[in-house]
């Protein structure tokens, strides 16, 4: 369990720190090489997916391996090897592993391309979280023609989501709902919620459903930027809220305060259909494009988490040395929008050692 503060009663507690200013490493002293992916807490322990991009010093995906490791405190970190048993060759990104409560597997999705830019979306199982993991589907039927970057999301009553880009429509974001075993989607999406986006996220909390985006460019200033949707249907509609990870007064839909400016910013969507701004008017906070939003287990209410890939950032410009970086947890106002994001070089929390 994390706590926010030392209980006086135990002194079975440890302090550890989130650091963003230098790369993780594993308990053998190795960089922690996955990227583009998620972080989960699958009993009791937490596993880090992502792309292995070994020492590459090119931007390229061409048959990169996704990785996983694991932590049972999100400070020592053992590689558990890769997760596809078999796969055919290709470009793979975006490898998202989820937990299915009826069938009792691990699922894996993740976006994979046998000729740029012809996107597919492929499934695999697996009976443990670290793999390997099989594919059963190398082309899920997505409405999309030639689906990019997406993420997986499951609810509180175990129905999952699909949340993804359309190459071939203007890189238009929606979310599908899965069949119940979460191997293929179900012919049930949202309607179009922005054009020329990539890095979509989407997560619940209270009544809320949340859904995150960049625009286009991994890593330029634009792919830094952060918008923010929110609904009460994981299908929508959404409303959006604005950037959190802007300067401010730098957009005309930063983060909304009231429902006036909610309704506002919704406005500006439907005249544009598209979040992209001049270049000189983007000034992204954090520079770094988004992968994942964690839920990281409390004593109370969780804390989540929003984890970024800072690409270009390895010292020695290795690709899979670049850093990641790891939010403190999100503040939401009384209304349900995010606050605008803080960095932070490194911060703090506490575990109970039994983890209990």
């Amino acid at each position: 369990m994390l706590i926010a503060s030392c209980s006086r009663r135990s002194s079975r507690v440890e302090a550890v720190t989130i650091d963003n200013l230098n790369p993780r490493l594993d308990v053998h002293g190795n960089f922690v090489d996955v990227h583009g992916g998620c972080l989960q807490y699958f009993d009791g322990r937490f596993y880090l997916y992502g792309n292995s991009l070994g020492t590459n010093l090119v931007d390229t995906f061409f048959n990169c391996p996704f990785g996983v490791y694991s932590s049972p405190d999100l400070k020592d970190w053992t590689f558990e090897g890769y997760l596809l048993k078999e796969s055919p060759k290709g470009v793979y990104d975006r490898p998202y592993v989820v937990f299915n409560p009826k069938t009792k597997k691990y699922v894996l999705w993740y976006n994979w391309y046998q000729k740029l830019w012809v996107g597919q979306a492929g499934i695999a199982v697996s009976d443990t979280p670290v793999g390997p993991f099989t594919i059963v589907n190398q082309k899920a039927h997505l409405s999309g023609a030639s689906p990019g970057d997406g993420s997986l999301f499951v609810d509180n009553d175990g129905t999952g989501y699909y949340i993804y880009t359309d190459i071939t429509n203007d890189y238009a974001l929606r979310v599908e709902q899965l069949t119940p075993d979460f191997l293929d989607a179900s012919g049930a999406g949202s309607e179009f919620i922005a054009y020329g986006v990539e890095a979509p996220l989407l997560f619940r909390r209270g009544n809320l459903y949340y859904t995150m985006y960049t625009t286009l460019c991994a890593g330029c200033p634009q792919g830094s930027e952060v918008y923010v949707n929110i609904s009460t249907n994981a299908l929508g509609p959404y409303i959006l809220t604005g950037d959190i990870n802007q300067f401010s007064g730098t957009s005309q839909m930063q983060a909304a305060s009231s429902t006036a400016d909610l309704a506002e910013a919704t406005n500006v969507y439907k005249s544009t259909n598209a979040y992209i701004h001049p270049l000189t008017k983007i000034h992204p906070f954090i520079h770094a494009q988004e992968t994942w939003v964690a839920q990281l287990p409390t004593g109370g209410d969780p804390w989540y988490i929003w984890i970024a890939d800072g690409w270009h950032t390895a010292h020695d410009g290795t690709r899979g040395h670049d850093f990641q970086y790891w939010s403190e947890p999100l503040k939401f106002n009384p209304d349900g929008s995010i606050q605008p994001l803080r960095y932070t070089p490194s911060w703090m929390f506490f575990r109970t050692m039994d983890g209990n």
